[in-house]
């Protein structure tokens, strides 16, 4: 069967037009009213997106700078926060390019999707399991991988072929180019662009497209049905432990060559069932879920300082009730019955005291 590739001509008025700017801003603004940039741009709002909008038609946009910082989340990240107008055009950008892009992924793919996250995805990892298993009864063995700083090593070259596929309207390329190329990681080269910052809405996007390849090939190539991905991980579970080593290869030569991108060596795990896999903040075993210990850890850091912040004023009560409820909820995926009760009561605990 040959498959036809829906192409796209004339998507740039459509990301440019006023209704999809203002929508952006509507988008975009949601939890930040209280931020002074975010304030400055509302206090000239019209003016501002008309300004953006007629450097957009000229093609004289160019992307501002960056500002950048570390979180831990759990593990240190360093984000970068683009200037609020071009976070509204990340946000026009997105709402364009997500409905061409979004049919083509395959339902196995978790991250930064309507109707997916790493919940859905660890559930996916437990009916691969119990499918291959027999329902715990036969052995079976998990692949699971990271891509080696992946947000760093996005190769801007290929990114932008993969994207012309669709993508056959010159000014939304244009557009795309401006904002891609805005980045610059340390991974880059004198031959070779790389990187996509972590802060942009687009990246987000860009990610699952680039990534898109992989899982491609995976389910049509190699044709492999017991497999799931969320951003850089990914998992795959068959019947021997073989069988999986030849998989790794394939799918590790595919990176290099095809992605320009590399598995980290030191997460490269095949495990047999029975012996567990952490994934996505779970430990799967074959009847039921734990909680890693450093996610344990870090639900018990966050609320307590977030009591800490309510007793110095900092949040209401409703908002503290909301946190706690969050982490309930986190824990209520996994087999945390006493872990529950033992958190409920440490939060009572640090109220009282």
């Amino acid at each position: 069967m040959v498959i036809v590739m829906k192409i796209y001509k004339n998507i740039f008025n459509q990301i440019i037009s006023s209704e999809n700017l203002f929508s952006a801003w509507d988008d975009f603004k949601v939890g930040k009213w209280r931020k002074m940039d975010v304030r400055r741009f509302e206090w000239k709002l019209e003016k501002n997106i008309f300004q953006l909008q007629r450097e957009l038609r000229r093609r004289s946009y160019k992307h501002g700078s960056y500002t950048s910082f570390y979180i831990r989340d759990p593990k240190q990240r360093h984000i970068h926060k683009a200037e609020v107008r071009d976070r509204i055009l990340h946000h026009a950008i997105f709402s364009v390019l997500n409905p061409i892009f979004e049919p083509t992924f395959i339902p196995h793919s978790f991250s930064c999707r309507i109707g997916k996250g790493t919940h859905k995805g660890v559930l996916a990892l437990n009916n691969f399991v119990r499918k291959t298993s027999k329902n715990c009864s036969k052995a079976c063995y998990i692949l699971k991988c990271d891509v080696r700083k992946f947000f760093g090593t996005v190769d801007h070259g290929i990114l932008m072929s993969i994207l012309k596929k669709r993508i056959k309207d010159e000014n939304a390329i244009w557009l795309i180019k401006e904002i891609i190329n805005s980045f610059s990681s340390e991974q880059s080269d004198i031959l070779t662009e790389r990187g996509l910052p972590i802060g942009n809405l687009t990246s987000q996007l860009f990610a699952n497209i680039y990534l898109n390849e992989l899982d491609q090939f995976v389910k049509n190539k190699l044709r492999i049905k017991c497999y799931a991905r969320y951003t850089d991980d990914f998992v795959i579970v068959e019947k021997k432990r073989k069988e999986l080593e030849n998989i790794l290869f394939e799918t590790d030569s595919f990176l290099r060559e095809k992605l320009s991108l590399e598995l980290h060596p030191q997460k490269i795990v095949i495990r047999k069932h029975s012996q567990g896999i952490d994934f996505l903040g779970y430990v799967v075993l074959p009847h039921y879920w734990l909680l890693r210990t450093k996610t344990k850890k870090r639900i018990f850091k966050k609320l307590k300082m977030r009591v800490i912040q309510y007793k110095a004023g900092g949040i209401d009560k409703k908002s503290l009730n909301q946190s706690l409820h969050s982490y309930l909820g986190v824990l209520s995926h996994a087999d945390t019955y006493k872990l529950k009760e033992e958190l409920v009561n440490q939060f009572w605990f640090w109220i009282s005291e």
